[in-house]
C-alpha cells in the first residue's frame, strides 16, 4: 500500500449509515418462517454483508420446505423494502454529520453497499442521504467479500483504490475493501474486527469528522509502512 494522499471515501450502507440490521432480522425470520425453518442471531451473523444470491442459497441450504430461488430473493428485498418504506429506518451515530462533512470539502465519495439497488433507492429516499455514485449489489457481478465493488466505485470516482479510505461494519465488507487495496476503518456491528496495521477499529462514527479520517489515514499508512 503507497503512501499517498487521501482522494475518496467509500461508505458500506447496512449497519454502519443505518442501524437496518434488527430490520433485516425481522425480514429474515419471515422468510425462514416461510420455509419451515428458524432462524437464529448466529444465522444474521452468519450473513452479515453477504449478497442476495449467497442469503438465497443459504436459506435454501436450511430449508424444510422447496422453494423458488427468485421467489425467496423476493421475498427478502420486497419484504425490507417495505419495512423502510412503511416505517423508515433508523441511522446510526454521527452517520449523516460524516457523510456531509466528505461531501462540504470536497472529497470524492460512494456509497458501495451488497444490498440490492430496491432497497438502497427505499433508504436513500427515507433518510435524506445522497451519493453521487452508488454501487449496489445489483450492480456487479461478484459481490463482497469479492473487491470487485470497491474497485468498481473507485474508477467511477476516478480514483486509485489506493487513495480510497472503505468505512466498514462487516468483515466481509472490510475483506473486499482490503482485497481491493484500500485502507479500511472498521465500525463493527454484529461479530468482531481487529486491528491491525493498515486498518482502524472504532465502536461508533460518532466524532468522527474529516480532519480524523485524515489522522488516521496518515498515521495507518506510516504504521503499515
Amino acid at each position: 500500500m503507497t503512501h499517498e494522499s487521501l482522494q475518496a471515501v467509500l461508505f458500506d450502507m447496512d449497519g454502519l449509515l443505518i442501524d437496518s440490521e434488527p430490520l433485516w432480522f425481522e425480514v429474515e425470520t419471515d422468510v425462514m418462517t416461510r420455509l419451515g425453518g428458524t432462524w437464529t442471531p448466529a444465522d444474521q451473523q452468519a450473513l452479515l454483508g453477504s449478497s442476495l444470491d449467497n442469503s438465497v442459497r443459504y436459506f435454501l441450504e436450511r430449508a424444510k420446505v422447496p422453494a423458488d430461488p427468485a421467489e425467496v430473493g423476493e421475498w427478502m428485498t420486497g419484504g425490507i423494502v417495505a419495512k423502510v418504506r412503511d416505517h423508515g429506518v433508523p441511522i446510526m451515530p454521527g452517520a449523516i454529520d460524516l457523510v456531509h462533512a466528505v461531501a462540504a470539502v470536497g472529497l470524492p465519495y460512494a456509497l458501495v453497499t451488497s444490498s440490492q439497488r430496491r432497497f438502497v433507492d427505499a433508504v436513500l429516499a427515507r433518510t435524506g442521504l445522497t451519493f453521487p455514485v452508488a454501487v449496489t449489489g445489483t450492480d456487479v457481478t461478484r459481490s463482497k467479500p469479492d473487491p470487485e465493488p470497491y474497485l468498481l466505485a473507485a474508477r467511477r470516482l476516478e480514483a486509485p483504490p489506493s487513495a480510497c479510505l472503505v468505512l466498514e461494519d462487516s468483515l466481509t465488507g472490510v475483506t473486499a475493501a482490503e482485497a481491493a487495496g484500500c485502507f479500511v476503518v472498521a465500525v463493527p456491528t454484529l461479530g468482531g474486527i481487529d486491528p491491525r496495521p493498515g486498518r482502524w477499529v472504532r465502536k461508533s462514527l460518532e466524532g468522527v469528522d474529516v480532519d480524523w479520517l485524515r489522522r488516521a489515514w496518515a498515521e495507518g499508512h506510516l504504521a503499515a509502512a
